[in-house]
Order: structure tokens, then sequence, then C-alpha cells
């Protein structure tokens, strides 16, 4: 890793300009930001350009379909989610997360995630709860010039729930600057996830993490696919020993989802809270 730790995380293009037919710029809402890396070159790249490429992997699709299972070590032995994740730019995302038995079924206290960019709607199925709350209002002041690139935060084109995988794999950016540029990085080489090439990089002893992990002994494993920059797999583990370990089996950008994928309605017996 360099010795400036990487901090670009909010440093997002500018937007590109879509032009009429007439070769004038089109109406400031085609307006989309653009990916600053195109696309990485042959050979593996540096940590910075890795790091940046990643940063913008959500604006290499319009769409996304996308199905993360996540196995963990636990005192009652291996837990297994299946977390599905929709997107559609800008503004629409679904994500529902169902613990599976070991014996294969999932259970029915699935939970449900969904916003059209202005209202998040959430149901616990366990407990019948549902919520309907606007967005999450973004911090004041973040834009400030004079803060460090370290104190900023990525801004979505669609947010996702925050602080979960679906949300770590497509907007990788904050993961980069806050967790892995704070270890040992190095980029290991290639693999191949679903058929997919990735670019593989290795951390020692990230500090931006949990308590519980903050030891000497902590490693992650990232597969960021070398197409669009989303990350494919996350592997975890603690003295050699695995702890977690999440893949994208299902990873279709720019799929073709049905008009009703984002559609949703509470169960009548549902309890609202908030």
């Amino acid at each position: 890793m360099p010795a400036r730790l990487w901090d670009r995380a909010s440093r997002l293009p500018a937007p590109s300009e879509r032009h009429g037919a007439d070769g004038h710029p089109a109406d400031s809402g085609d307006r989309r930001r653009r990916a600053e890396i195109v696309a990485l070159a042959s050979g593996l790249p540096t940590i910075a350009d890795l790091f940046t490429f990643m940063r913008d992997a959500e604006l290499r699709f319009s769409t996304l379909r996308m199905r993360i299972e996540q196995r963990t070590a636990t005192a009652d032995g291996e837990r297994l989610v299946s977390i599905e994740a929709l997107v559609r730019h800008p503004g629409d995302a679904k994500v529902t997360t169902t613990e599976v038995h070991a014996q294969g079924g999932a259970r029915a206290d699935y939970e449900i995630w969904i916003s059209d960019g202005t209202t998040v709607r959430t149901y616990a199925a366990r407990h019948r709860l549902g919520t309907t709350r606007p967005v999450r209002a973004v911090v004041a002041g973040l834009a400030d010039p004079d803060l460090p690139g370290s104190s900023k935060v990525y801004t979505p084109l669609t947010a996702l729930p925050m602080e979960t995988l679906p949300d770590t794999f497509v907007h990788p950016a904050g993961f980069c600057q806050n967790v892995l540029a704070t270890g040992r990085c190095w980029v290991a080489g290639t693999s191949s996830i679903g058929g997919r090439e990735t670019i593989v990089l290795e951390c020692d002893h990230p500090r931006g993490t949990e308590v519980w992990t903050d030891r000497p002994d902590y490693h992650l494993v990232v597969h960021a696919d070398r197409d669009t920059g989303v990350i494919l797999r996350l592997v975890e583990s603690i003295a050699g020993g695995r702890t977690r370990e999440a893949e994208a089996v299902v990873f279709e950008p720019n799929a073709a989802l049905a008009p009703t994928a984002f559609d949703f309605e509470f169960p009548p017996d549902t309890t609202t809270i908030y």
C-alpha cells in the first residue's frame, strides 16, 4: 500500500453531458456521473487504481440483480443467510434477507428493505412489523472543501441499506477507504467467480472494523469483478480460521427486471411502528 492512504471515496467524477441532435447539451436531468476509470488495463492494477475503479462500480450498470450467500462461523455451527438485491438507477432498490436452514429451506423470518429514493419501507416477517420513513438525510457539512478526504463519504447513485453486504459489494468506496486502506494491502492475482474474472486483493490487520476483530491476525480477501468493480466475494479470517465468507452466487448487471420488481404491499396483519 502506498505511504499515503487512499482517500478518494468522495471524489466523485463530474457528471457527463448528454447532447441532443442539435449538438447542444440535453436537459440537465439527463446528466449522470461517469466512471473515472472506464476499464482496467490488462495485467494487475495498482491498489490506488483498483480502489478508484471499485468506487465507481454502480455507474457501470443501469439495473442489477444479485444474490449473496453469507456463511458465518458461530458457537452453534455454520449460519447461512441469503440476501437478494435488486437495483434500478436512480433510486429504486430492494433487499430481501432470509436465513436458511442447514438442512435446506428458508425460514419464515425474512426481512425486506425497499426504497424508491425518497421513502424507505421495511418489513420483518418474524414480528410482522413494518416501517415507512423518509430516506436518511445527508449529514450537513460533508461537502466542505476543507475536510480531508478520509473524513468524507461516498454518495451513492442508488442507496442500499447501510452496513449491509449489498451496500459493501455495490458501493465499495467506503469499505476501500475506511477498512482496506487502513491495513497492509496487496493485489494477489486473479481468480474467477461465476465465470467472471476477478481481481484478488488481500489485506492484513485492517483497523476500521468492529472492536472484536481489531487484532493483528485478522485477514481479509476481496474478489472485485474486473468488468464492473463490484465485490463478488469477501472472506474474513482470524488466526487462520475462516469466520465469514460471502459470495455473489447470482450477479446480473443490466438485468431485465419486471415492472413489478419493486412493488410491495404490507401484509394485512402488519403492525406499523414508524
